[in-house]
């Protein structure tokens, strides 16, 4: 797999509760009310930055 297909996220609780995922090398950031939201808004957030080319991304979270 190349290495531009891959975007790692950092994330991190937030302060008022739920979680923040910032993209490392790529101006991307959502927040989430639990894990399984966070998933979905990161999904949502890449696709919405590469277009149809972030179906092809693959997504690494570190906590």
């Amino acid at each position: 797999m190349e290495a531009n297909t891959e975007i790692f996220f950092e994330v991190t609780e937030a302060a008022e509760g739920g979680f923040n995922a910032r993209a490392l090398g790529h101006s991307i950031f959502t927040q989430g009310e639990d894990w399984a939201d966070l998933k979905e808004m990161v999904k949502d957030a890449v696709l919405c930055h590469f277009g149809d080319s972030g179906r092809q991304r693959v997504v690494r979270f570190r906590f």
